[in-house]
């Protein structure tokens, strides 16, 4: 029996920042509309791979046939914050052919002499595939802002040009699904110093991240003023309580999961006769070998529906809270 969903709301409605959000104020602890514990949200989650992948494999299958649809999660958040858990734990859960993760630091010599979207559009996921930004565009209007990379009047240009930009992405067929994960700032003094207490994790930690918490209050009002000026209808944000690593990833999970829904793919038709293709192999194939495939078929027909419904319940239950 798959486990119980606990959901009382969608995460995707529960997660957006409204007009009365504060930054702020957020409980960084928090788990909005889960009602589970961590076991609960693993088994969940854990049960929501295999839709999940379902879904996965459909979006590459309509790459791998000429469809243009396809999803970018965008993931922003200070040092420490589950960045790398997301990519681990979710995006660990799918085919990696699918997949095309781009991690974006500070930018080269080469990319400050771009327009700041230069590098961006070069990595934008083709049809078919899964994008994943660890850190973004959206470093140019944070540490651009917070480090004073650039001149005020140009970070203060940069989000409506943002807005354009994924405005743009999404008519071109590609699903934007942003997420902040917002640590507080003593959890991540607390994972910053597991880093330096265990030498085999001395390689994550970066004397830099010491200097970004002495910035704390100011990378705040940087990421305020992001989910204030770029939170639109073609792609909204969803602010994560990321203290607990656990409820991070089974949000995010079914942010994903929802995102692969709504594009309702179903499995590309061939553009060759399946009945000329089965008599032309069954002309290279043994009498034994081709009695031995007529006997078998009777039970891929069968293992087809069973997966079709399968399928079409899990849709309809993760729909619900939609």
């Amino acid at each position: 029996m798959p486990p119980k969903n606990r959901w009382t709301e969608h995460p995707r409605t529960l997660l957006r920042p409204g007009e009365d959000f504060s930054l702020a104020d957020l409980d960084h602890r928090s788990t909005p509309g889960w009602s589970g514990k961590k076991r609960h949200a693993r088994e969940f989650m854990a049960h929501r791979g295999g839709l999940l992948s379902e879904l996965q494999e459909r979006l590459y299958a309509h790459g791998r046939s000429g469809g243009e649809k396809s999803v970018l999660l965008v993931i922003q958040g200070m040092d420490t914050s589950g960045k790398g858990g997301i990519a681990r734990h979710v995006i660990g859960m799918v085919d990696p052919q699918g997949v095309t993760l781009r991690a974006f630091g500070r930018p080269t010599q080469e990319e400050l002499d771009h327009h700041f979207l230069w590098r961006i559009r070069r990595a934008l996921p083709a049809g078919g595939q899964i994008g994943v930004f660890d850190r973004s565009h959206y470093e140019d209007v944070l540490i651009a802002r917070v480090d004073g990379l650039v001149e005020e009047a140009v970070w203060q240009k940069r989000y409506e040009e943002i807005n354009q930009f994924e405005e743009t992405v999404a008519e071109s067929g590609t699903t934007i699904v942003k997420v902040a994960l917002m640590i507080s700032h003593e959890e991540q003094g607390l994972r910053l110093m597991k880093r330096l207490h265990r030498s085999d994790k001395y390689w994550k930690f970066d004397p830099a991240d010491v200097d970004a918490r002495r910035q704390w209050e100011d990378y705040r009002d940087a990421y305020a003023d992001v989910f204030a000026r770029t939170h639109t209808e073609v792609a909204p944000w969803h602010v994560i309580p990321a203290d607990r690593k656990w409820y991070a990833r089974l949000a995010v999970s079914e942010l994903l999961t929802q995102a692969l829904i709504d594009l309702d793919l179903a499995w590309p038709t061939p553009r060759w006769k399946v009945a000329t293709q089965k008599r032309r192999l069954a002309e290279t194939m043994s009498e034994e070998a081709l009695a031995q495939a007529r006997a078998a078929a009777k039970d891929a027909k069968k293992k087809v529906r069973k997966q079709e419904q399968v399928f079409a319940a899990a849709i309809a239950e993760a729909d619900k809270y939609r």
